[in-house]
């Protein structure tokens, strides 16, 4: 059985998500699609935008494979995850990353669910007459809707003074390339449509591609890599194109726990090759540099969570 879902009323206006993305994640990581990834989210109430649209129906089943794999992606009228957690959900829905979450059960990194979700098709529509950040936006609403309709989430947000990241101009300047406007990259990535085009970036076994994208993406990446917010002091606003190779650890930070993460906890260093670490290949491929301060972060609090009903 598909459940309907109804619309719901909130008083929170600045939700951020990837948009016309594709998220594709897996245990161990083998192969991953990510157009625009999550930024920070606001302190925000638990609910959605009266006018947001919603999924018209949605299943949700507990993933009994036992394979530990979890895939993520977007459609342009959907959204479908193989074993994907609540915890990945929320860091997509809210832009945050494990380190940012507080409160959590312990089932909510542990458990995985299979999804799949499809809007009507006048909304699918609207949607793709958005830009990319618009369109990304109503689609974090949509999936704050499922979170809160089926898995009764609710949340608040604090700041906090943690240790972060800031990303600058090393000494030598960037070594990556300014993207060109409009190329359609005949040899690049491919997204789920088979065609190859900017603002898409691929990660798996230590390797992170990007094709016309902004800094921004990187940054959140580093971001769940690191297990600590990264802050963008480049100053570089354009889109780019660059490769970034580096030694991997055995687990991602990404899915150690979800709170108080530190860069090396949680997981056991692997070098799975000779390569550099992710803070040597930064610099010494991209012409970047990660020094360590203090910052405010923002903490996602949950209040009350559920396991859905299956159906």
């Amino acid at each position: 059985m598909i459940r309907r879902l109804a619309r719901k009323s909130d008083h929170n206006r600045r939700l951020l998500l990837s948009a016309a993305g594709l998220v594709v994640v897996t245990i161990p990581v083998v192969f991953g699609v990510l157009h625009a990834t999550q930024g920070r989210a606001q302190s925000q109430t638990p609910n959605v935008v009266a006018t947001s649209p919603v999924y018209e129906v949605a299943s949700i089943k507990p993933n009994k494979s036992g394979d530990n794999r979890i895939r993520m992606m977007y459609s342009p009228d959907g959204l479908s995850a193989t074993g994907g957690t609540v915890q990945m959900l929320i860091m997509s829905a809210y832009g945050i990353s494990p380190h940012q979450i507080s409160g959590a059960p312990s089932w909510l990194n542990s458990e995985g669910y299979d999804i799949e979700t499809k809007m009507d098709s006048s909304t699918a529509d609207e949607l793709r007459k958005l830009s990319d950040d618009e369109r990304r936006d109503q689609r974090q609403r949509m999936l704050q809707a499922l979170l809160a309709d089926r898995f009764k989430l609710t949340i608040h947000h604090e700041s906090k003074e943690l240790p972060v990241y800031a990303l600058v101009v090393a000494k030598d300047g960037p070594k990556f390339q300014e993207a060109k406007p409009g190329d359609a990259y005949p040899n690049g990535i491919k997204g789920p449509d088979g065609h190859s085009g900017m603002g898409t970036m691929m990660v798996g076994n230590g390797t992170l591609t990007g094709q016309g994208v902004p800094l921004m993406n990187l940054v959140r990446f580093l971001t769940r890599e690191l297990g600590r917010t990264v802050i963008d002091k480049t100053g570089l606003t354009s889109k780019y194109d660059f490769t970034l190779k580096w030694t991997e650890e055995r687990q991602a930070p990404m899915f150690r726990g979800t709170e108080g993460s530190q860069p090396g906890t949680g997981g056991t260093a692997a070098p799975e090759s000779s390569g550099p670490s992710i803070f040597t290949a930064v610099q010494e491929q991209l012409g970047l540099k990660l020094e360590s301060q203090k910052g405010p972060v923002e903490i996602l609090i949950i209040d009350h969570v559920e396991k859905p009903s299956e159906n």
